[in-house]
């Protein structure tokens, strides 16, 4: 039977926060509580302020962001200008599922959050194959 796409859309900013929190909510005990005071925001794409900041051009380019302090340089001594933020954006995410074809949605949206997590964790890249074991 063939698939009706005229009803079929692309998943919404909601449902790709419910698929980032879902991930948060995943990750292992000693990270989890940690994952959930930083903040979760979906956008169709970042803004121009943050590509200029990166050097990027292409807005495809950038799928998540994470904005705040690594966990492993805050100091009591700093004054919170907002919560650690992470980004993810949404119409470069999709381009991407699209694209490989190979990967759930939901499961690219993990592998997005888990890599902005690991630069509030101060993760390094070992940290991060232990939790996300996305080349299997």
């Amino acid at each position: 039977m063939p698939l009706h796409w005229k009803d079929r859309t692309a998943a919404t900013a909601d449902e790709i926060a419910e698929m980032a929190r879902a991930a948060a909510d995943a990750l292992p005990p000693p990270f989890r509580d940690g994952a959930a005071a930083v903040a979760i925001r979906v956008a169709d794409f970042p803004g121009d302020d943050m590509l200029a900041e990166l050097g990027i051009q292409d807005p495809f380019e950038l799928t998540g962001l994470y904005d705040g302090i690594p966990m492993t340089e805050k100091s009591v001594l700093d004054q919170p200008q907002g919560p650690d933020t992470v980004w993810l954006f949404r119409r470069p995410i999709l381009d991407e599922w699209a694209h490989r074809g190979d990967v759930a949605l939901d499961a690219l949206v993990a592998h997005v959050l888990v890599h902005e997590m690991a630069h509030h964790f101060g993760w390094s890249d070992d940290d991060i194959a232990a939790i996300d074991r996305w080349w299997e």
